[in-house]
């Protein structure tokens, strides 16, 4: 595969992790890439990818060995999403496995790590996360899944929507109501285990306009169990005060990806602008095409060279709230202008699905609604002003 990222090497690349890198690279090539269409049309990945992933280590890159994780950094977790983005994959929910994988490691208990995290780093256990509901997306504070206090445990009820890794997940963060009357002080954070769990219920695989080879489902919860030992933290309503911990780690993650797929976009362009000849010339050799392309990599850089500085800040543990929604919106808008010049450029090309161009282009929309909608983002940075 050709050097996708438009400045190079990053400033924090190191040796060690260009062999990581390569590693990966030759993982997605082989185990990822090939099965693409056939995971679209059975709507999630096989369960095999899961235990693949966990065997070559890239599930929980970045969660420490004593947890059962690679012991390494972000950078070796930037790699990983990387390097799907660059193979064109939307389909290995791994970005929302390492998600509640963090959860657990900055949030759990001693015990909730120890329990989960080696499962998660293995892919014995898919995670996912449950935050959104039919009438509660962004609006954290407005959801209704409620969670009861019994002797054994707690009895959740309601309903999620739009949750990635839906269909496979063995462990759901869920994100409930323990009192109904606290507001934001009322939310807690719930590890609930779907075997076994006769009042948890996985609804219907929805039919999205992109990803669709994501398992992206509806979850249905009616006196689903969750034991007393599995709220995260163990002490009920620090929910909203964790969401808002580690949802910077999620956005950012969003803003890595959506710069592998704008640097993928102009490589695919530009090969493509090569060979396609129109009038008598190939397409790079007019003005319109080179204004455009020249465009397309300005903005690319100035995205790496800004992405480049969060995975350092993450790395470091100095990444904020702040400048992660900034990334998340405006690299997530990038994203879909970017692709969408590329299709044009491809003409009637750039319409066909089997060219990757076009599946790049239905992938990329949702990218500015999850993880919080982009206007969300933006009054996170007003606020800051």
């Amino acid at each position: 595969m050709m050097e996708m990222n438009v400045c190079g090497t990053s400033t924090w690349m190191t040796q060690e992790l260009e062999g990581f890198r390569d590693a990966v690279r030759r993982f997605v090539a082989s185990e990822v890439a090939p099965h693409q269409q056939r995971w679209r049309e059975q709507q999630h990945v096989d369960r095999a990818l899961w235990h693949k992933g966990g065997a070559m280590g890239i599930l929980c890159a970045d969660i420490p060995e004593q947890y059962g994780g690679s012991d390494g950094s972000f950078a070796h977790q930037a790699i990983v999403f990387e390097e799907l983005g660059y193979a064109g994959d939307m389909a290995f929910g791994i970005h929302v496995h390492a998600i509640v994988a963090h959860y657990l490691l900055n949030q759990g208990t001693e015990a909730q790590k120890r329990k989960y995290l080696p499962k998660l780093a293995s892919g014995e256990m898919v995670a996912a996360i449950a935050m959104s509901e039919p009438g509660a997306g962004s609006d954290l504070k407005g959801i209704r899944t409620s969670a009861v206090r019994t002797a054994d445990g707690y009895k959740v009820n309601g309903s999620k929507t739009f949750i990635s890794n839906g269909y496979l997940a063995d462990l759901v963060l869920v994100v409930v109501k323990t009192d109904l009357e606290a507001g934001a002080r009322g939310v807690s954070l719930l590890l609930l285990e779907t075997k076994d769990n006769p009042g948890f219920r996985v609804g219907r695989i929805l039919e999205k306009v992109g990803q669709k080879g994501q398992d992206t489902c509806e979850l249905f919860f009616d006196d689903a169990h969750v034991a007393l030992d599995n709220v995260l933290g163990g002490v009920e309503g620090q929910g909203f005060a964790q969401l808002m911990t580690e949802l910077p780690y999620e956005r950012t993650i969003l803003g890595v990806a959506g710069v592998a797929a704008i640097e993928r976009a102009l490589r695919l362009t530009v090969d493509y602008t090569r060979e396609r000849r129109a009038f008598g010339q190939a397409l790079i050799e007019m003005q319109n095409t080179r204004f455009v392309l020249a465009e397309v990599k300005t903005e690319a850089t100035v995205a790496r060279i800004f992405i480049d500085r969060c995975i350092e800040d993450t790395i470091a543990g100095r990444m904020d709230t702040v400048r992660a929604s900034m990334a998340k919106y405006w690299i997530s808008d990038l994203q879909c202008k970017a692709v969408d010049q590329c299709v044009q450029l491809f003409g009637g090309y750039g319409y066909m699905l089997e060219y990757p161009i076009a599946q790049m282009y239905v992938d990329a929309r949702v990218q500015r609604i999850y993880g919080g909608a982009n206007e969300i983002m933006k009054e996170i940075v007003a606020r800051s002003l």
